[in-house]
């Protein structure tokens, strides 16, 4: 038991090893306040050496009481910085119809800076009767939503809320570097006379509902508060020593530092029990001590390195003479091995339930009967088959993450998707594209080999398929190797029985939601396999459609889908439609015309049938290889499949016995046009996908949205 000396000496000890501190969050010699607002680097006012690069910079407005902060990069007022990866902004609205004195802005583009909308904190919001709202990237919808109002009812304050009466809400991709927003109307009664100003902007979700009682009010305000996320870029941490208290790394002393490879960025943190600036070479310090004795913390200020000299002089305190001094450091360094251990242990632990490995285990579980067991790899083994995901590896990148080409111990050629940092929604959809994949067994379906999930993002192991994408070989044709007539009709037959298959002879239907070329890769004979299940969904055997927010890519989403939000598996007919049309034509499913108006291929296809001018749209290799018949065929069968009306479209297995029927006969039957079930009026060739635009960008201008647009 130790004496009172020895706990005097102990104590003695840790006071002599602490040095208290005044906290800092800026530079020294830097200004680290505007106002009422404090700026930490790698935030900075000043010289260059205050602030970590040009994105960074912040001027100091003195001409306001008080004087208010602004971001140079992007020129937003500054109202908050957090060093836990966020900035509250003030915003401007971006989009105003009909709205007097208002202003609209489609774009905000932050391309290669360090901001992007926060997927937590910030929401996409829409306010007016029959408002329609949404915002691309890269022509490609990735969010809306809608609003409705009651005839002859104006909206108060008092019914006013946003769940779609008269106001509306939509939570925002993460990692939103750049998009265009778009607002119109879609009701066929006027709703400008019901409320004739709409507005849409990103706004911070917390402030809204705090603030915010009646939606109505913004239109009087021209910023609203929105949450940006923030990481440091081109920079890595030395991975040489786990991340950990390195003088080598970016980040200062006791510190965690958390990499994303795929984009170089990272972002510092303190160490449990210690506090500060991450950033600043000795800006975390502190920790806690607790004593038994007396039942009380005291709080001392060391690194690493200090910790464990602390531990040896109390060990020697303890022992006596140098066989106490050699217990004492030998103590030491097996603490110190345990604690690395553990702690190495329990942030695989961590990885594996925050990358949803609970959750998974409980979806494949309750599917132990149809899923066959997936493998789990471990992070020493993907990365010694990617060479440390060295970047002469990449074969691809997504939305979802990049993909590299790696090889297994037992010689297996695979690629590995390495996902983006997981937010709720990206979670939802890789667990998804698990449990999915490990219940499809085709042919022509990529096969899904394991995944692991002890590493800070997941990875997923797929068979390699060597030979790209179909949209590579249609509109990038190789000269070499050409992609001839009877290989298209193959490829087409291959896809609609994966499909038929995943709608009707799975053991529970499943719906793709996201059929386009460059989602269809062709193996080493050139045969399809049907990839990116990331969007996809179980269906019950008697459910018809699913209600879910509208997503897809620009030019193969269902006109109908978009307009009800309904997704059904007409809805993936209509997207292999418009695959079956891109090998016809051998041209994209968004068009640019002359006079630089877009256009959608389908509505060309459609045209171009009516006025016998098909001709004029096919690939030439098509109508050289190709026999007329067989041409005609399949161009009306392509034509069923757009049918504006999801009901007079053919099933998935009727489209895959057809084409099988197709290359069997070899033009043995012509095709017959059956006028009930391919009719098409003026309204139904008009779309979502064909909104021309008038401006001198090649934006897509939907402010002149009318209901025979939709």
């Amino acid at each position: 038991m130790m004496s009172t000396a020895q706990w005097l000496l102990q104590i003695s000890l840790l006071l002599w090893l602490s040095k208290g501190f005044a906290a800092t969050q800026g530079k020294p010699g830097c200004q680290e306040r505007c106002g009422d607002v404090d700026i930490p680097y790698p935030f900075g006012i000043g010289s260059a050496g205050c602030y970590f690069d040009e994105w960074f910079e912040v001027t100091c407005n003195n001409s306001t009481h008080p004087p208010k902060p602004f971001l140079k990069g992007v020129n937003l007022e500054v109202l908050n910085v957090s060093l836990d990866g966020t900035i509250r902004v003030n915003n401007p609205v971006l989009l105003s119809r009909n709205c007097s004195g208002k202003p609209s802005n489609h774009t905000q583009w932050w391309e290669g800076g360090p901001f992007s909308f926060s997927n937590t904190y910030t929401r996409f919001t829409a306010v007016g009767c029959s408002a329609l709202a949404y915002f691309m990237q890269n022509d490609t919808v990735i969010g809306g939503c809608a609003t409705i109002c009651q005839m002859n009812v104006a909206i108060t304050a008092k019914n006013a809320s946003c769940y779609g009466l008269g106001c509306c809400q939509t939570q925002v991709p993460p990692g939103l570097l750049s998009f265009t927003a778009n607002l119109g109307t879609y009701s066929e009664v006027s709703a400008d006379e019901q409320e004739p100003c709409k507005y849409a902007f990103m706004v911070d979700q917390e402030w809204f509902i705090s603030n915010v009682p009646d939606p109505h009010t913004v239109k009087d305000m021209e910023y609203v508060p929105a949450v940006l996320d923030w990481r440091i870029y081109n920079a890595t941490c030395d991975a040489s020593t786990s991340n950990l208290n390195t003088s080598t790394s970016f980040c200062g002393e006791n510190t965690f530092c958390s990499t994303d490879t795929q984009t170089s960025s990272l972002i510092c943190s303190c160490l449990p029990g210690h506090e500060g600036n991450p950033y600043l070479p000795q800006g975390c310090q502190g920790n806690i001590f607790y004593n038994h004795k007396t039942k009380c913390f005291l709080k001392i200020y060391f690194n690493y390195f200090q910790l464990l000299l602390l531990v040896f002089l109390s060990c020697a305190v303890i022992a006596i003479g140098v066989l106490g001094t050699l217990l004492s450091v030998l103590c030491a360094w097996w603490l110190y091995k345990v604690l690395k251990r553990r702690k190495k242990i329990k942030y695989k632990k961590k990885c594996f339930n925050r990358n949803g490995g609970l959750l998974l285990e409980q979806q494949l579980s309750s599917r132990e009967g149809n899923v066959d067991k997936t493998k789990l790899f471990t992070s020493k083994e993907l990365e010694k088959a990617t060479d440390r995901y060295n970047e002469n590896r990449v074969i691809g990148q997504g939305g979802q993450g990049t993909v590299y080409k790696g090889m297994l111990m037992d010689g297996r050629i695979v690629a590995i998707k390495k996902l983006k940092i997981m937010s709720d929604t990206k979670l939802q959809q890789f667990i998804n594209e698990v449990v999915i994949l490990c219940q499809i067994n085709h042919r022509n379906v990529v096969k899904l080999l394991g995944c692991c999930l002890e590493t800070e993002v997941p990875l997923l192991v797929y068979e390699f398929i060597p030979n790209g994408t179909l949209s590579e070989h249609i509109h990038g044709q190789n000269e070499e190797f050409p992609i001839t007539w009877e290989m298209r009709l193959r490829i087409a037959t291959e896809v609609a029985g994966a499909l038929s298959y995943l709608h009707s002879a799975a053991s529970v239907p499943i719906y793709h939601r996201d059929i386009k070329s460059t989602n269809i890769l062709l193996d080493d004979k050139y045969r399809a396999k049907v990839a990116d299940f990331g969007t996809s969904k179980f269906v019950a055997i008697d459910q018809t459609h699913l209600t879910t927010q509208v997503q897809g890519t620009f030019g193969y989403l269902d006109p109908e889908y978009f307009q009800s939000s309904q997704f059904t598996e007409k809805s993936d007919v209509y997207s292999f439609g418009i695959v079956l049309i891109e090998l016809l034509t051998g041209k994209k499913p968004i068009l640019s015309t002359r006079s630089e108006e877009w256009k959608s291929l389908a509505s060309y296809f459609i045209l171009s049938m009516e006025r016998d001018r098909l001709s004029n749209l096919l690939d030439a290799r098509v109508i050289k290889e190709g026999r007329k018949e067989d041409i005609d065929e399949i161009a009306f069968l392509a034509r069923r499949c757009i049918n504006m009306n999801g009901k007079k479209r053919p099933t998935m297995m009727e489209v895959a016995m057809e084409l099988e029927r197709i290359r069997k006969s070899q033009g043995d039957f012509r095709a017959q046009e059956n006028s009930e079930e391919i009719e098409y009026n003026t309204t139904e060739l008009i779309g979502p996908c064909d909104v021309t635009s008038t401006s001198t960008d090649s934006y897509l201008n939907t402010n002149a949205f009318s209901s025979s647009d939709v």
